[in-house]
């Protein structure tokens, strides 16, 4: 069954991940290194710099979404990197996500860009309550 023919509702994102923050780390304060950081951009998958820093934003198998700079831009990151402050990481709850989940997600969470500007920002709380819309499972 196609995505056209199926059956779609509305979700809110904090009910469906678990969003945590990156943390700040200044420019001037990076070592240089292998690990990716992933900063608020809309390009290079988000990676900004390469690190040898660790501090408690290192994740994996994560979708990093901005809420400031390039706001709803997101990306998946499924090799080991640093978020900076700008950044949240989407977990699923409830079961493991995959590259297919989160490249999904991605797409549909950046629909809602043109919601978002300058003086309404995508923050923290407006992005646990933020509704989005995914194809629904027949058995539910």
């Amino acid at each position: 069954m196609d995505l056209h023919s199926r059956r779609w509702g509305k979700f809110i994102i904090g009910e469906l991940f678990e969003i945590l923050p990156g943390k700040r780390l200044r420019k001037e304060d990076m070592t240089p290194g292998d690990t990716p950081f992933i900063g608020a951009s809309d390009h290079n998958n988000g990676i900004t710099a390469f690190i040898a820093d660790t501090n408690a934003s290192e994740d994996s198998n994560v979708l990093g979404v901005n809420y400031n700079g390039s706001v709803t831009e997101c990306f998946y990151h499924p090799y080991t990197c640093l978020f900076s402050d700008d950044v949240k990481r989407f977990h699923l709850k409830g079961r493991e996500g995959n590259k297919y989940i989160y490249l999904f997600v991605k797409t549909v969470i950046r629909k809602q860009k043109v919601k978002y500007s300058y003086g309404y920002k995508f923050n923290d709380e407006r992005m646990r309550r933020q509704e989005i819309m995914l194809p629904v499972n027949s058995e539910e």
